[in-house]
């Protein structure tokens, strides 16, 4: 083997890894948000986990990508520790659906079908579908770029094993790699040697491919293979590992518990295996790609009979050898999220849901200090701004990282609407800490309203306070029906506080209000009427994150209308039940 077959090997590893990553990506787009789905059907159901698991693994074809997810997911909370060790377990197994695809290349037949499903026979032709669906799609959102992304990266991950396979053919006839072969017939040395090659390149699949393309040569005997592919599975927990550092005490624990998982089964395995070649003579049983597919599937199956039933004990142990700490800076969003675009837009909508509620509760606090001013209430509020200023910081940082990657048409509208819906929680705040601020001046030069203008106002604020929740529950719960009714009831808000607009000018034109304490009131009233209109816009964002297809203006004049169909009886309701009456000076 020269300089140049090496060379050889190294392009085609970086074919191979390369193919992974387009044909996983566009797998995941494929899938269409399908992951978080299952992800929000999970329950504490260990089968229905280690089926989500399976399912996982085979989409974004990456064991150790999952591991890094599982560790994102328990980091921001979304998931529970307990939750993830099915996942794991499942996660083994359908990283052997990729040694399986790779077994197809050593095929050795004349026969014309049999010659067909070699991946070299037939690649080439869906490399070609895969150029012509994305050169005849026009529209980036298309689902047939993805299924193109998909066949492109599967023969460019074959075309890698090819050249891994023909660089590795020379030393079949190579007396010093036979010397060498050897020394691996230490089951400890072997695996010490797929660990630290899976470490290195952080891929079992490419490794394992590896030891696949060399065992072509017809030179690597099963009793080298089997600790080999033990050593790699235990080498894929090197990239879980590193993506538990910075993350809370949980996260932690999930790669821990992946790592002892695949300790365990690894050792478990040797032992049943060395009881095995007593049997057998091993030396003479050369292995095959096909027969590395075989013992890398019972290697993982042995790790799940072995972990399955211990999964409540290697809980406890990681537990005791990885004490609870309490964790200073809340996590709104871990960004191992963005190795799935669909499952991390979901998580910041929910994390815009939490924003919205400090929002709701910051308002709450805001108009009830116009009544009686609390020096703790307004230390509260001005903490919920800080908090708030901070899931806006994170969540657009977060959006922005996420919109770089490739998105469906409706991942991508998502965005857009939750970028402006965001931004319409925020200003909500800033009018809330507004009212503070002039509750605080009031405070201060010993202000009050006239009882009057007091009633007055009392309705504006709980017109306004209702719409707002309306608005959340929309948002939070998507909820397309809540969300048309926040258009009509908005206008019934602009009218209220039109009369009440009225009324104070008319109080002030009599000299029944001081100038400056009718400054203020009008300052109120247009706080609220803003925020109102936030409300409007981001029940508008909620719809048209739905309903891609209609535009935005013709969607404003629909919600305007609202009111004169089935909404007019609630809309008439509310008019009546917060209405201002017009007064005669």
């Amino acid at each position: 083997m020269d300089i140049f077959s090496i060379f050889t090997l190294c392009g085609g590893l970086a074919f191979f890894l390369y193919g992974m990553i387009v044909m996983s990506g566009g797998l995941e787009k494929i899938s269409g948000g399908k992951l978080e789905k299952l992800l929000e059907h999970l329950t504490s159901n260990p089968v229905k986990g280690f089926l989500l698991g399976i399912i996982m693994t085979v989409a974004v074809q990456s064991s150790s990508a999952v591991s890094v997810m599982l560790v994102g997911f328990v980091n921001s909370g979304i998931m529970k520790l307990a939750q993830t060790i099915a996942i794991t377990l499942g996660s083994n197994i359908g990283t052997t659906a990729t040694s399986w695809i790779l077994s197809l290349s050593g095929i050795q037949s004349t026969n014309f079908f049999l010659r067909l499903l070699k991946p070299e026979s037939f690649s080439p032709i869906l490399a070609l579908i895969g150029v012509i669906l994305l050169m005849t799609t026009k529209n980036n959102y298309s689902r047939r770029k993805p299924i193109g992304s998909f066949l492109i990266g599967f023969a460019i991950l074959m075309f890698g094993m090819g050249l891994m396979s023909s660089s590795m053919a020379p030393l079949a006839h190579d007396p010093n790699f036979t010397n060498i072969l050897t020394l691996f017939k230490n089951p400890i040395l072997g695996l010490l040697v797929g660990l630290i090659v899976t470490a290195i390149i952080q891929s079992s699949a490419a490794s394992v491919g590896m030891l696949q393309a060399l065992s072509m040569t017809g030179s690597i005997p099963y009793v080298v293979a089997a600790p080999i592919i033990a050593g790699q599975n235990i080498g894929t927990c090197v990239t879980a590992l590193l993506s538990s550092i910075g993350v809370n005490t949980n996260a932690k624990k999930v790669a821990a518990t992946h790592i002892i998982f695949n300790i365990t089964g690894a050792l478990a395995f040797l032992v049943l295996y060395e009881i095995f070649i007593h049997f057998i003579n091993p030396l003479t049983h050369m292995s095959n790609p096909f027969g590395i597919a075989i013992v890398h599937t019972a290697y993982n199956v042995v790790t799940v009979m072995v972990c399955f039933p211990l999964s409540k004990l290697l809980l406890k142990f990681v537990n005791s050898i990885i004490k609870d700490e309490t964790d200073e800076n809340e996590v709104i969003l871990d960004e191992r999220l963005l190795v799935t675009p669909s499952i991390a837009i979901v998580q910041c909508y929910k994390a815009t849901g939490d924003m919205a509620k400090v929002t709701r509760e910051t308002l709450a606090l805001s108009v009830k200090m116009l009544k009686h001013y609390n020096p703790k209430a307004a230390e509260v509020i001005n903490r919920n701004e800080l908090l708030i200023d901070k899931y806006q910081d994170t969540l657009e940082s977060f959006l922005q990282k996420l919109s770089a990657r490739e998105l469906s048409e409706e991942d991508s509208s998502m965005i857009s609407q939750l970028v402006l819906s965001i931004s319409d929680f925020e200003k909500i705040a800033d009018h809330a800490i507004h009212i503070l601020n002039i509750a605080t001046t009031m405070h201060t030069k010993e202000w009050t309203l006239a009882p009057e203008t007091i009633d007055e106002l009392k309705r504006v604020v709980n017109a306004v306070k209702e719409v707002f929740d309306v608005t959340v529950n929309a948002f939070i719960y998507q909820d397309l029906g809540s969300a048309y009714h926040v258009e009509p009831l908005e206008q019934v808000v602009d009218d209220i506080a039109y009369f009440a607009k009225k009324n104070h000018i008319k109080r002030v034109k009599a000299e029944k209000a001081h100038i400056k304490r009718g400054f203020v009131y009008a300052e109120i009233l247009n706080d609220l009427e803003r925020i109102s209109d936030h409300c409007s816009n981001i029940a508008t964002n909620t719809i048209q994150s739905m309903n891609v297809s209609v535009p935005k203006h013709t969607l404003k004049n629909q919600l305007k209308e609202a009111d004169v169909g089935e909404f007019s009886k609630k809309v008439e309701e509310f008019r009546q039940k917060y209405a201002v009456e017009p007064i005669s000076v």
